[in-house]
Order: C-alpha cells, then structure tokens, then sequence
C-alpha cells in the first residue's frame, strides 16, 4: 500500500546492513543480489549510499528501538547538501513485527519489507521513486526464491536457506510470527541452487532454517527424503568439500541424520542444537519438547557414531520463575556437555508472546549476575576444546587474509578459527598442525606437501 511523499530520484547505489543470525545474513546477501540485478551498485566505503536496507532482527532486546536510533543516525550523517535525502528500507523481523508502527514514527522510511517479501523490493523502490511509501509483509510460501537472481560470485563458505519459519511455538519466541509456519525448499531447487553456488566458487554449504533439521521433501525419485537425504544427495557434488546445517531443534534430530553425521565424509564435525535451560520445570514453561535428559541423550547418540564432534548450544538465563537452583541446573549441564562454543542471552518480553505476561518476571541485576556466570562456564568449556586442539592435524578452508603480513585466516572443521602463515590461496583447503589454542581461535603451522 502507498503512501504519499514527495518524489525522488532512482537510487545508484545501496547499502544493506544486516543483523543478528545467520539467516538474516542470507537474506541480506540475496537483497544485494537483487539490488545489483536492478544496476544498483553497492556504495563505496565511506560513501553515502542513495538506498540503505535495515535489514533487521527481533530477538535481541530491544531491537526496534535499535532500528529507530539507526534510522535517525542514517538521516543525520546523510552528508549531500543538494537536498536530497536518502532512501531508506526496514526489512526482516522487526518490520514483519512493526511495520506499520516504523511507518508512523520513522517517516524518513520509505519501504517496509518482510522477510517473506523483500524480493518485491524493486517494486517497492518504483513506488517510493514515485513518491509513494510502501509496506509488505505478507507472508506467501517461497514466493521469494523463485524470484531472485541466480548467485554469480560467493565467497569459499556460503549459505542456502533450505528451510523457514516454526511451528514449535516456544512462549519466548517470536519467529512463528515473523518468519511463518515451517516450510521446506523443493529439493530439487535445492540442488540447482547448491550446483550453482558451487560454480560461482562455494568449497563449504551451510544448510540454513529456523529448524533447518525439520527439513523433508522427495528427491528427483519422488522419494520422502529428510534432511539426512538432502546432505547426502549435496555430498556427491564432487566441486563441494564441506557441508554443515544450522539452526537444529531436538525435537527433529533422526536417527537418519545422527548416522549421516557418520556415514558423510563432507558433513563437517559439528552440531548447534539449542537447550536454552538445564530445567526441566524451565524447558516445559518454556514450551520446548525436550527434557535435560533427553538433550543429553541425544547428544551421546552423535558422539557415539562421531566421537570428534564439537558441540554447541544457545541458553537463555532469567526466564521467568527461574529459581537459583533452576540456574545451577543450568550450569551442571553446561560441565557435562562440555561445548566447544555457545550463544547465550538474558530473557527479553517480546510483544504477543506468552512468556513476556507470565508471573516471576527475573530482576535485571539478577538476569546479569547468572549472564555472567554462565558466560564464564562457556568460555572456559569453549577455551578448554580449543587447547585440546593443539597438536592436532586439522584441513582448513581459507576464507580470507589475515590481519599481519602473510597471515592467511580459515575454519577447521570444528568451526574454530585458525590464523596461520604460508603460501596460500582464498578458497584453498590447507593442512595445518594445531600450535596454540586461544580463548576464541587457535593458531597453526603449515603443512607443506
């Protein structure tokens, strides 16, 4: 719907800023494709842009306020003395959340775009071109895929959304309400897009959902396959090294897909599945449909089949009625789990959700002090996997120079940073001995053929 506004010129350049997981990084990778099919080229370093995207996320506190403060800091810094003014787009979760609120406190916003409709986003420019503001956030299933432009050049590592949206419903959420109920990418799309993100220069796939392991589809037989059989079909792509998934959900960790961690030589040694609370009491308040116990249960099916696998997990500190004792639950999972890296966060009320009316609402300064707490168990535990990395012979994909002369810096197949030195190439998969472990990267030595 348009809104009226004086007329601007067509924006040359663009900007996207993205925020918060992996996903929004995706999408704003594919809405700089898209701008770039328009001929709009990415502004230079320093340069103002004519159009800048806010590509945004709504799990971090206080996210939409974050949004207006970037808003009036674009509006500030716009540095032409023509009279012109930028073109400004809120996408992603805050404006499938908010949109039609941003239209009314932010009018130097232009365009509001959901996660589900930002391939209209040329559209949507035409509009405001034409002096009329515009909000979509309509949720259609996959309209958007079959609508952006094929991906010429990515990076060695690159993702592919194969999966959005949650039907788990976990009172503290509110992904089911912007992102939409489940829907899985056809396969056979999948597939394309992965052969093409492969000619462009991908060496590593990361599989990406909401609960990217809630994946299922039929394969070019008509077969019912799962996200096991979508790896496994990826796997015989001979031009592609590596395979990891992210975000999983407990919920739907098959047996199929513990044995591809196995069976998959390419499916990399790495598993991010969310607890979010060592409580049971916390986990059923919360809606997840898991128990401590079967958490733990799954992760020693994984380690069985793969007994190198590196661990990681998100948690949410001061849920409310979280008791100290709920927390120290917490923590002794935390030790018996032994992550190799975490995401972990204090409990924010969102809007609409069940959890942000419940009673026993937790005191900041409380939610601080278990925060800290907690980070420093996680830090320890990811510290400790990375020195019992030292001495080891690991392949590492190179992804970019590094900061000293000669430095080059790539991922292991545990997803830890490595920095070493050598002659070396982006994209190339090197073997490195393990030399020092640090807190968050390790560093390394060369082998030389």
């Amino acid at each position: 719907m348009g809104r009226a506004m004086p007329s601007t010129t067509a924006p040359r350049t663009y900007r996207v800023k993205s925020f918060g997981c992996q996903m929004n990084v995706y999408d704003g990778e594919r809405m700089a494709e898209l701008l770039g099919s328009q001929g709009i080229a990415p502004a230079a370093e320093g340069e103002d842009a004519d159009l800048v995207v806010l590509n945004t996320c709504h799990i971090r506190e206080k996210a939409a306020e974050k949004v207006y403060s970037d808003i009036g800091r674009i509006v500030k810094d716009w540095g032409r003395d023509d009279g012109s003014s930028p073109l400004i787009a809120v996408a992603g979760c805050v404006a499938q959340a908010e949109g039609e609120e941003i239209m009314a406190r932010a009018p130097a916003v232009k365009m509001v775009v959901g996660p589900q409709a930002y391939h209209r986003l040329p559209e949507m420019i035409a509009e405001a071109v034409a002096g009329r503001r515009a909000v979509d956030t309509d949720m259609p299933a996959q309209t958007k895929f079959g609508a952006l432009p094929a991906r010429r050049k990515v990076g060695p590592s690159a993702f592919l959304t194969v999966q959005e949206g949650c039907d788990k419903f976990c009172t503290y959420c509110v992904v089911p309400y912007t992102r939409g109920a489940e829907i899985s990418r056809p396969y056979a799309d999948l597939i394309a897009e992965a052969e093409r993100l492969v000619e462009a220069g991908a060496r590593e796939l990361t599989l990406l959902g909401q609960n990217v392991n809630a994946w299922s589809g039929e394969d070019g037989k008509g077969r019912a396959v799962g996200l096991d059989g979508l790896i496994r079909a990826l796997a015989e792509m001979p031009a592609l090294a590596r395979i990891r998934y992210t975000t999983s959900h407990p919920n739907d960790m098959t047996g199929g897909l513990i044995a591809a961690h196995a069976e998959v030589e390419k499916l990399m040694p790495f598993l991010h599945l969310p607890v979010q609370s060592g409580s049971d009491r916390v986990l059923r308040t919360m809606n997840r449909s898991h128990t401590s116990a079967s958490y733990l249960a799954i992760l020693d099916k994984v380690r069985a089949v793969r007994p190198d696998i590196a661990l990681s997990g998100d948690f949410i500190v001061g849920f409310p009625g979280e008791t100290e004792a709920e927390f120290a639950e917490t923590l002794r999972l935390v030790e018996q789990v032994g992550y190799a890296q975490c995401f972990s966060f204090k409990y924010s009320p969102r809007p609409g959700t069940p959890a942000a009316t419940m009673d026993g609402q937790i005191a900041p300064e409380v939610m601080d002090e278990r925060l800290q707490r907690l980070q420093a168990a996680l830090n320890a535990s990811q510290h400790a996997f990375n020195q019992a990395s030292v001495g080891k012979r690991c392949t590492v994909l190179v992804e970019r120079k590094g900061k000293l002369e000669g430095q080059w810096l790539g991922k292991s197949p545990w997803l830890q940073s490595v920095h070493f030195t050598g002659e070396a190439a982006i994209g190339d998969l090197v073997e490195v001995e393990v030399t020092m472990g640090g807190p968050n990267s390790l560093g390394g030595q060369l082998i030389l053929a």
